[in-house]
């Protein structure tokens, strides 16, 4: 019996033990629970925000977006027109290049033209220098252009005449004979003396045409029919004295002598003044050379050039 009971008390220990081991645990579960929960609600209680609050960011962020995707969208339009942009940049600046290019390279035809119009402006420079040795008080330049010999009206003619003044027929004559020495080497003909030394550019006169001007006194039909007479009459004494200007042709076979009178449709100067009117009474003796209509002409004049002198075209 007593071991029963010894057996029995042990036993109530044992579970008195037990029983205070669970609540132990128990309480400190409930423990935790609690801390847990408050450390829950700190943490919720720190990361939410009003609802209106909320909405407005919400609303601000929706703004933003769209700002972002219309700047994305107009950013890819001007990249696509800037690059539209480039590449016409790129074909002007070629464009610009090629243009530079054609510039660089001299035309034929311009080259050829501008050393015809510097040969014409040396025969007549040179004519005026042979004109002024033997005529020291000649008054005779050559145009502005280059392309006439300009003698002052008074000083071959009496004022309303026709016929060349006393001791003036002189001039004409020595003109025609400097002018029919220097023909042959820029004509076609029988006369033609082609040389390379005194055209080396293979020029062909078109035209050497005497030219009277009168200035505004009197009637246009008296000035035109004045100064027709006028040069008329240099171009019959010219002729009387060398026969063979008529000789020399230009590329179609005419004889480059010829003679106009403008009366005072071609002043050069204003006729308000006596000194002007003086400068437009005058005659002027124009080379008017052959222009070739492309650069392949050019040959062919030269080639005209060498045949009139006998050359074996090559």
């Amino acid at each position: 019996m007593r071991g029963i009971s010894r057996r029995r008390l042990q036993e109530d220990e044992e579970e008195s033990s037990f029983v205070s081991m669970t609540d132990l645990t128990v309480s400190f579960l409930f423990i935790v629970m609690i801390l847990l929960a408050y450390s829950a609600s700190k943490m919720a209680t720190s990361q939410t925000v009003p609802k209106a609050l909320y909405d407005t960011v919400v609303r601000e962020r929706d703004v933003i977006a769209e700002e972002k995707a219309r700047l994305d969208a107009e950013l890819k339009e001007l990249r696509l027109l800037a690059e539209g942009r480039r590449i016409r940049i790129d074909q002007l600046e070629q464009k610009i290049a090629e243009l530079e290019a054609r510039l660089a390279e001299k035309n034929p035809l311009e080259t050829y033209m501008a050393q015809v119009a510097d040969l014409r402006r040396k025969v007549l420079e040179g004519l005026r220098a042979q004109l002024k040795l033997d005529f020291p008080e000649l008054q005779v330049v050559v145009s502005e252009q280059m392309d006439a010999l300009r003698f002052k009206g008074d000083g071959l003619f009496d004022s309303g005449r026709s016929k060349l003044a006393a001791g003036r027929s002189d001039i004409v004559r020595r003109l025609a004979t400097r002018l029919n020495e220097i023909l042959p080497c820029y004509t076609l003909g029988r006369s033609a003396r082609w040389n390379s030394t005194c055209n080396s550019v293979g020029a062909i006169i078109e035209a050497v045409q005497i030219e009277g001007h009168t200035d505004v006194t009197g009637s246009e039909n008296a000035n035109v029919t004045l100064s027709t007479e006028r040069a008329n009459e240099t171009f019959f004494v010219m002729k009387e004295r060398e026969p063979g200007l008529t000789l020399h042709q230009n590329m179609r076979g005419q004889p480059v002598m010829s003679v106009a009178g403008y009366g005072a449709m071609r002043p050069i100067v204003d006729n308000a003044t006596p000194e002007g009117r003086a400068t437009n009474r005058r005659i002027d003796l124009r080379i008017i050379m052959y222009t070739p209509q492309s650069s392949d002409e050019i040959e062919s004049i030269r080639r005209r050039l060498r045949e009139s002198v006998g050359e074996v075209p090559r």
